[in-house]
């Protein structure tokens, strides 16, 4: 089992940058492929970026595409979201989650583990 806690949101402007973390808990973290989704207010939950578990295959939305960078940490357990020219279109509460499926995918019931999440708020 792996429990995921988020940090790192909080209040930017557009134009601004946001660097997310997600710690995981367990030795077998290293195992899992690792995504980020996001979910704004009044919409459904969705995938921003994944990566798989030794960090040389990522793949993002196409809203995160140029703008935000997945990577990971095994050895400090943690995965990162380098959130760059954000816009209020990207005010969100910030999910991360763990996969045992091998794969990056874009699904979130493909996900078995799920931090608390953590707001971004991007102002105009």
């Amino acid at each position: 089992q792996v429990q995921l806690v988020e940090s790192g949101g909080g209040l930017v402007q557009a134009g601004g940058s946001l660097r997310l973390s997600c710690v995981g808990s367990g030795r077998t973290f290293s195992g899992y492929v690792m995504g980020w989704f996001r979910q704004a207010p009044g919409k459904e939950r969705e995938f921003v970026a994944g990566i798989n578990w030794n960090g040389r295959d990522t793949y993002y939305a196409d809203s995160a595409k140029g703008r935000f960078s997945i990577s990971r940490n095994n050895g400090k357990n943690t995965v990162y979201l380098q959130m760059n020219s954000l816009s209020p279109d990207d005010t969100a509460v910030y999910y991360c989650a763990a996969s045992g499926d091998g794969l990056i995918a874009t699904r979130e019931g493909r996900y078995n583990y799920w931090g608390q999440g953590t707001q971004v708020t991007v102002s105009s």
